[in-house]
């Protein structure tokens, strides 16, 4: 079992900056590719950005060149800087572990989610 708390949410106006983190319970931490998810009212969860155990990293077109997903194994700890932040950005952050075994069993955990309001 994983347990994933988020942390760094809160308002902020039109053109701000926040920086969410999360923080895992896993003993594996590495071996996990850790998404970060939002979701608004009345809208679909969407995916926001990833990064694999490899480094490798992925955004919604909708905040690339705006958010930066970091990781340190470490501390196991995944962050989300979130720049020049617009009112469509308000909406719960929810922070992800996901890993696919060979075996095929998949490991997927979620943190409570945080939320992050973007007004003026």
């Amino acid at each position: 079992q994983v347990q994933l708390v988020e942390s760094g949410g809160g308002l902020v106006q039109p053109g701000g900056s926040l920086r969410l983190s999360c923080a895992a319970s896993a003993s594996a931490f590495s071996i996990y590719a850790m998404n970060w998810y939002r979701q608004a009212p009345g809208k679909q969860r969407e995916l926001v950005a990833s990064i694999t155990s490899g480094g490798s990293k992925n955004f919604a077109d909708s905040v690339k060149g705006r958010f930066i997903i970091s990781r340190d194994n470490a501390k196991k700890m995944v962050y989300l800087q979130m720049n020049s932040l617009k009112f469509e950005d308000t909406a719960v952050y929810l922070c992800n572990a996901f890993y696919s075994a060979l075996s095929g069993k998949q490991y997927d955990y979620w943190g409570q989610g945080i939320q992050v309001t973007v007004s003026s």
